[in-house]
């Protein structure tokens, strides 16, 4: 805990890492491998005044060091001036009674830029 919270301090401010953004959303739908594979949708904002921290944690109890991290590419967003991306990612992190592949997410990343 006190790992990511230092994690999200290091990251600074969106504000001062990416002067040229107003907004962040970011549409998350969390899935697991089970019976019912939907285990969640999320919206998550990033506003010029938090942290430009995108890592966002497995959802899955007991997986260790997993997550997905967002940060590539949003910073590739960024820097083509990009709106709205799509993508999945596979969650890195481990589970003794469970596959690698444990878990995924599908995201919808869109940014707002300052108007000049």
């Amino acid at each position: 805990m006190e790992l990511k919270k230092q994690c999200r301090l290091a990251s600074g401010l969106v504000s001062e890492q990416f002067p040229e953004v107003s907004d962040i959303v970011i549409r998350m739908t969390y899935y697991q491998k089970a019976a019912i594979p939907i285990l969640m949708v999320r919206n998550v904002n990033f506003w010029p005044s938090r942290h430009a921290y995108f890592k966002m944690d497995c959802m899955i109890k007991g997986c260790s060091d997993g997550g997905f991290d967002l940060t590539s590419v949003i910073s590739n967003m960024i820097k083509i001036h990009k709106k709205s991306e799509k993508g999945k990612l596979l969650c890195n992190g481990t589970i003794d009674a469970l596959a690698s592949d444990h878990a995924s997410i599908a995201y919808q990343i869109t940014i707002t830029y300052v108007k000049i």
